[in-house]
């Protein structure tokens, strides 16, 4: 796989890895380990669309015909996971609104992830000039994700400048909040 692909699809993988293991949760009946794996998943999905949103899709509108048009329906995508990982903060592990709204969450992740893998990344990488500049997009991507929110916050702005600015303000107190939340262990996460 090219580096930039390789690197959004890594994090694709762990939202399914993430997911497998709540519904695995779900199954034992564990709503503390369910609350804990929706915890690292909220915290996986929110650094990774502040990436998608800082990296990808501006390279996406500069560099795709129809840039724009994709760039307005991720974001989209974005906004409608961002709300319910929000939501959920506010809802108890292992009651069925609770699942309801991971389930939510999930039917709406899973289709996006798919389309950007199957449609967006192939056209941006064939837009790159060699391995040696998807490199470079790729460590980038990695990179902003350390200065990322952490959690689902559907009011800020999801456009640069102003989406960066926000998310530097932002990600502080997410990380401080992080510092008492409950993630799962490598235990947690076997399905």
């Amino acid at each position: 796989m090219p580096p930039f692909t390789d690197a959004v699809v890594d994090d694709h993988q762990e939202m399914i890895e993430y997911y497998e293991a709540y519904e695995a949760a779900k199954k034992e009946g564990d709503a503390a380990r369910q609350g804990r794996i929706v915890r690292l998943l909220t915290w996986e999905v929110a650094r990774h669309a502040f990436a998608e949103e800082t990296v990808m899709y501006p390279l996406m509108e500069k560099r795709l015909a129809d840039g724009k048009k994709l760039v307005e329906e991720d974001l989209k995508a974005h906004l409608e996971v961002k709300s319910m990982l929000s939501q959920i903060e506010n809802e108890t592990p292992g009651t069925d609104a609770y699942d309801a709204t991971v389930q939510k969450v999930w039917q709406h992740l899973k289709p996006h992830n798919d389309s950007e893998e199957k449609n967006d990344l192939p056209q941006l990488e064939a837009t790159f000039a060699d391995e040696a500049e998807g490199r470079e997009y790729a460590m980038s991507f990695s990179r902003i994700k350390t200065i990322a929110p952490t959690r689902g916050h559907p009011e800020l702005p999801n456009r640069p400048p102003f989406e960066t600015v926000a998310g530097l303000v932002t990600a502080p107190v997410d990380k401080i909040k992080d510092l008492f939340a409950y993630f799962p262990t490598e235990e947690d996460l076997k399905t």
